[in-house]
């Protein structure tokens, strides 16, 4: 079973988290394949914006604690932060926008990926967390992601709480675009991609583009100021 699922809808793309069994987890072959559907959406100028979600009803767990915990390690860890950034860059530099269906929650890693997204559904009982806080780790792309689309409050609320935010706090607070009931998560997000897919050929890729011309600083440059700050790195475990 393919780690990411890309299905190709014509005028946009569904790309989907789809390790179901582990709770759609992050590990290093999810990573290249999320990195490889972005772009190759991003790619097809057919395609004028990406959906992005979890299989079976939830969005991502963050990271694969049982890969990352393993003995021995499997091949993908020494490569794994490569792999990181090369996912986030594929978000950061797609000129498509891309809408996520947050359904049920989105942890640590995935609420990176959740807040990677241009527009952001949520259901009402779902929530974010970054809560790498309460492991003693930093949170890089979490916080390279906040502070690129919102203030240092907004950021501080999330990142140094590292509690759960619920879809209605999300929308009040800016960072989710929508709030609906908890089984219409994936129906709206479709309706929304549909209408912005709806739009004239390159029209979304060119505002989207104009938007992005207001910051300067590339994928890299942002990236490499979260990391740089993170510390050392601290073995994941379970959040409580």
């Amino acid at each position: 079973m393919a780690a990411v699922e890309y299905v190709d809808h014509g005028r946009w793309a569904e790309v989907v988290l789809n390790r179901p069994a582990r709770r759609n987890a992050i590990d290093g072959p999810l990573g290249e394949a999320l990195a490889s559907a972005i772009r190759r959406a991003d790619a097809d100028d057919a395609v004028q914006a990406i959906l992005l979600r979890g299989a079976d009803g939830a969005f991502c767990s963050g990271l694969d604690l049982k890969a990352f915990n393993a003995e021995p390690p499997p091949d993908w860890m020494a490569r794994f932060p490569t792999i990181w950034r090369g996912a986030h860059k594929a978000l950061f530099e797609s000129r498509k926008p891309v809408v996520a269906a947050l359904e049920r929650f989105a942890i640590n890693g995935g609420a990176a990926l959740a807040l990677a997204a241009d527009l952001l559904v949520a259901g009402e009982t779902a929530f974010l967390q970054v809560g790498e806080v309460r492991q003693g780790m930093a949170a890089p792309y979490n916080l390279a992601w906040l502070r690129f689309r919102h203030d240092e409050n907004v950021a501080a609320k999330l990142a140094l709480t590292g509690r759960r935010f619920t879809g209605s706090e999300l929308v009040a607070m800016g960072v989710a675009y929508a709030v609906v009931p908890d089984d219409e998560v994936v129906p709206r997000a479709m309706r929304l991609v549909e209408e912005l897919a709806s739009y004239p050929d390159g029209a979304l890729a060119r505002n989207k583009t104009l938007l992005r011309a207001y910051n300067d600083a590339t994928a890299d440059d942002w990236f490499d100021l979260a990391t740089r700050h993170a510390g050392p790195g601290v073995k994941p475990r379970a959040v409580r």
